[in-house]
């Protein structure tokens, strides 16, 4: 698991996955690169179950509360959303990039 996760319990974590419905949250941008400083923000890309339909009211909600468990902002961006994008430069350098920190519930339900 990634530093920025570090003082964050599994169970935080897991509870987190399972409230939301996440299929896999994964870092990208400047938090994987040497110009990550105290004062960057922390770019992050989920995909959720297809079960899980959230407004953007909830996103939002969502985004919220991951700032508050990392005490950073977070740019929380919907990977399907993502993909839907004209931005094909950007999409494809998020996408090539993305480290995921834990992919998949099962991991702790092993």
């Amino acid at each position: 698991m990634n530093q920025v996760f570090s003082g964050i319990s599994p169970k935080q974590i897991e509870a987190f996955y399972k409230r939301w419905k996440i299929q896999e949250l994964a870092l990208f941008g400047s938090v994987l690169r040497e110009d990550f400083s105290p004062d960057s923000d922390i770019d992050l890309l989920v995909s959720f179950n297809d079960d899980a339909d959230w407004s953007l009211f909830e996103h939002v909600q969502m985004q919220f509360e991951l700032q508050e468990m990392l005490g950073r902002d977070v740019d929380l961006v919907n990977k399907r959303a993502l993909k839907r994008s004209q931005n094909w430069i950007r999409r494809e350098e998020i996408l090539r990039t993305a480290s995921p920190i834990v992919a998949k519930l099962s991991v702790w339900q092993a």
